[in-house]
């Protein structure tokens, strides 16, 4: 008749040491109990029970046990730290497992919740222009009015504009603050003079191809997880920023490049050598920050260089600057 699989009996490693530390008090107990049956009989009934050796007996007797239950629970506890970090180790084998295939495109329908969530956010990232753009287009509905009249303009009521000279040229600069206050992008929904800050930037040129280099580059960052808000650079003083804009490079300006976050720096640089479409974009936006940054020192106070330096774009710059060895 065959006979199915038979079931082993799991041992369980601390049930074990249990039982040998108990082997080993009942054993030393029987010693001492020996030791006493065999106490020669020469020795008086006075000798026996005098308090200072009736305290080394005891010691000579249960120090030896609280010892060996003292090396059972720390090769307990020890196991258990083993455990635990094997448990531990597998588990960021798996994550890192899982997170190489996702990126490889092992042709997984399901994403895991958090690459989702930062495609969502990615996404909604790219769409902030065309919002920007929408609410600056965007007008309450205008009454109707009746032309009544009709004056035939001549060429004199007509202001004469030279040949080639678009809006954008005879407009007034963007002023600091409302550039200070765009390159750090809206802080959410809600952020009525961010929106508004960021509306008047990009109907200046220059102002507008940095917001939206770094635009580019901050929905890019966002794919690996990595978000300014996350960052606490080490902050460099304004005259470190006046220098590195009128062209000093070197060792003296590597307070510029004050991110620490070794994630960061790690994902940015491995992204910078296996992406074509990365590099560029970080190239193209480093270009267009260092030649905002060179026309800005010349009107800016050290109050607003520090702030520029706090923005979501300027940290992007010290991310990818130190990156790329901007500041060496």
């Amino acid at each position: 008749m065959a006979q199915g699989p038979q079931k082993t009996p799991s041992k369980d490693p601390h049930r074990a040491s249990d039982i040998i530390a108990l082997v080993l008090s009942l054993g030393w107990m029987a010693l001492v109990g020996l030791f006493f049956v065999l106490l020669p009989p020469g020795v008086s009934a006075e000798d026996r029970f005098d308090s200072l050796r009736f305290v080394l007996i005891l010691l000579a007797i249960f120090m030896p046990v609280a010892m060996i239950w003292m090396a059972t629970a720390a090769s307990r506890s020890a196991r258990i730290m083993r455990e635990e970090s094997s448990r531990l180790q597998a588990a960021i084998d798996g994550m890192r497992k899982t997170y190489i295939e996702n990126r490889a495109g092992t042709g997984n329908t399901l994403q895991p919740t958090v690459e989702k969530k930062l495609n969502e956010i990615a996404q909604a990232t790219r769409k902030t222009e065309t919002t920007v753009a929408t609410f600056a287009s965007s007008r309450p509905p205008a009454q109707k009015l009746q032309i009544t009249n009709v004056r035939p303009v001549s060429a004199d009521d007509q202001p004469a504009l030279a040949l080639g000279t678009s809006a954008e040229d005879i407009a007034a600069p963007l002023p600091n603050h409302d550039l200070i206050r765009a390159l750090n992008f809206p802080d959410n929904d809600q952020d009525q003079r961010g929106f508004d800050a960021l509306r008047r930037a990009l109907k200046d040129r220059n102002a507008r191809q940095l917001v939206q280099a770094a635009q580019d580059i901050l929905t890019l960052l966002s794919q690996d997880g990595i978000y300014m808000d996350d960052l606490r650079p080490d902050r460099a003083r304004p005259e470190i920023w006046r220098r590195f804009a009128n062209g000093e490079r070197g060792r003296a300006m590597a307070s510029l490049g004050g991110i620490r976050d070794r994630s960061s720096l790690a994902l940015t640089s491995g992204r910078m050598r296996e992406d074509t479409i990365f590099r560029d974009a970080a190239h193209h936006f480093l270009r267009r920050f260092d030649k905002t940054l060179i026309a800005f020192e010349q009107g800016a106070t050290d109050e607003e260089i520090s702030a520029l330096s706090e923005t979501r774009t300027a940290r992007a710059f010290m991310l990818l600057g130190r990156v790329t060895g901007a500041f060496d």
